[in-house]
């Protein structure tokens, strides 16, 4: 069952309001999967699907980035317990392990590096 989106109005610049898509850690977390194996996608790209997939202007990076790393920490938890990799959430493939948010998710920025070279 997909989750009804909620897309706020919000101001942008002087002169006009924009839609902002407010996503559940569900549609963030699907995105996440459809995301190609091996390559590293940015989260603007991410937020700029789930925005344009619901019908908003734009996609809330705070809570975007808020539901990355419960997944992470979830998928994380996951591996570490024996599940295998086809049924967690690839978190990996939506941070670039040289930035300082892959040093703050669960596993660091080597995990995430052995993860997409493992994919590749």
């Amino acid at each position: 069952m997909r989750e009804t989106p909620t897309i706020e109005p919000r101001r942008k610049g002087r002169s006009g309001m924009q839609s902002m898509l407010i996503p559940s850690q569900q549609m963030v977390a699907e995105q996440i999967r459809s995301a190609q194996q091996g390559v590293f996608t940015e989260l603007g790209v991410l937020r700029r699907r789930l925005a344009a997939e619901y019908g908003a202007d734009a996609c809330c990076p705070v809570t975007v980035q808020r539901h990355l790393r419960a997944i992470a920490d979830l998928s994380f938890l996951a591996l570490q317990k024996g599940e295998p990799v086809s049924l967690v959430t690839p978190y990996w493939r939506m941070v670039d392990p040289t930035s300082l948010l892959a040093t703050r998710l669960a596993g660091g920025a080597g995990f995430i590096r052995e993860r997409l070279a493992a994919e590749r």
